[in-house]
């Protein structure tokens, strides 16, 4: 009954915000819940012991008594990212692979240890010291884009569709190699002997993201099979409920991810469902009712991330190293997707609105927070934790209320138009 109680909780709060949002601020939806979260955060820290005793102790009880890290990586993102890929054309898929599977593996290694050699060197200059082996364990949580958040905000930027399959294909794959990097990284860190040979980080990437795709494509095909054979809407809903909920229990028997088992899973059961001939109303309630799963847990996701605020000791302390962990990470960012672009460049040139909008779309955000509450708590801990929180909500609200100004659809038309035609010419 205690998480029946919790999950009551935030689904009241997630709505009561979701409709102050929508009646005042008129932030999109995600967003907007997060910064009412973030202000009623801030007013119970500063003010919520003195004048609102039983509020304060209640929230505090309430986002104390859910595992984040368990809550959202073992279960919401499964749901998530089943409902993201879902929704991905296959064949525009094809088309972005390779830039798509470069960002997601080579561009994550490249933020890590940019990222990692950037915090070691500066954070002494504002005061914090940081062990090297700490600064890339930051590296590798902070260098994914989140899917969650950049598939939500990506809804609000009207960009090219190959440009939105570049972004949203690169951060739903580059959580395989995300996980791979941060869980060596950490073993290390925290004193486990850990081969770090090639052969070894191969085989182990190889089982987790491989192994997730592969598991995630052989659910997708079994109950694809099974739908044709059925067409009912009712149960078509099941069966995919079924997918995610017992396709997770299986991957996590397995040691494979279980992640990227829901992508592949989802984009398997999206496309191959298109070939046959589905019932409208079988079709129409099951895009509704994924959209709506979607758009529920992303309003609980995104109160969560406002609430992990309570949850942080002495955030102030950390607003300058936050601040400069922002700066870093950018840079980062940029390096990681203009390097990847250029190498590229011989088979196909990214423009420089396309590379603009690479950059600032890569969005962090509850991946990131999960993946550093689950540090083991030690002196450097709750130091990571606070810069990755001020990362993250400088990324989600800066990033993605501007992204849509970044995106400007016509120039990047041109500017791809144009270079078609440089290298049709330079083909004759």
């Amino acid at each position: 009954m205690e998480l029946y109680y919790s999950f009551s909780a935030l689904i009241v709060l997630a709505s009561i915000f979701a409709y102050i949002n929508y009646r005042f601020l008129k932030l999109p939806s995600t967003i907007g819940i997060m910064v009412i979260a973030i202000v009623v955060s801030i007013i119970l820290v500063l003010f919520g012991e003195s004048f609102l005793p039983k509020t304060f102790g209640h929230l505090n009880d309430l986002m104390n008594s859910i595992d984040f890290t368990e809550v959202l990586m073992g279960a919401m993102l499964n749901f998530l990212l089943f409902a993201g890929g879902i929704h991905i054309n296959i064949n525009d898929l094809k088309e972005q692979f390779r830039p798509v599977l470069i960002f997601s593996t080579a561009g994550v290694i490249i933020s890590t240890f940019i990222v990692g050699f950037g915090m070691f060197y500066l954070l002494p200059l504002v005061g914090l010291k940081i062990p090297f082996i700490y600064c890339l364990v930051f590296g590798a949580l902070i260098s994914p884009t989140d899917p969650v958040a950049v598939l939500s905000v990506l809804k609000q930027a009207k960009v090219s569709k190959s440009l939105e399959t570049k972004i949203a294909g690169e951060s739903l794959f580059n959580d395989g190699m995300a996980v791979v990097v941060f869980t060596v990284v950490l073993q290390i860190a925290v004193g486990d002997k850990v081969d770090l040979g090639v052969e070894n980080i191969t085989i182990l990437l190889m089982k987790e993201a491989g192994g997730g795709l592969l598991l995630g494509v052989l659910l997708g095909w079994i109950t694809s099979r099974l739908m044709r054979e059925i067409d009912d809407y009712i149960i078509s809903v099941l069966v995919t409920l079924a997918v995610v909920m017992g396709g997770y229990l299986v991957a996590r028997q397995m040691h494979v991810s279980g992640p990227l088992t829901m992508v592949a899973a989802g984009l398997f059961m999206g496309n191959f469902n298109v070939k046959f001939k589905m019932k409208s109303i079988t079709q129409d309630y099951l895009i509704k009712f994924w959209e709506l799963i979607d758009e529920i847990l992303n309003a609980v996701l995104f109160l969560f991330i406002g609430f992990e605020l309570l949850m942080i000791k002495d955030l102030n302390h950390y607003v300058i190293p936050g601040l400069l962990a922002i700066a870093v990470v950018l840079v980062a960012r940029f390096i990681s997707i203009w390097g990847p672009a250029k190498f590229m460049s011989f088979r196909r040139t990214f423009s420089p609105q396309t590379i603009k909008v690479l950059f600032w779309g890569g969005i962090r955000g509850g991946v990131s927070i999960a993946l550093a509450m689950s540090i083991p708590k030690n002196e450097y801990s709750n130091a990571i934790l606070s810069i990755t929180y001020c990362v993250v909500v400088f990324s989600i609200i800066v990033q993605g209320l501007t992204i849509a100004k970044v995106a400007n659809p016509k120039m990047i038309a041109d500017e791809e138009k144009e270079l078609e035609s440089i290298a049709l010419d330079e083909n004759h």
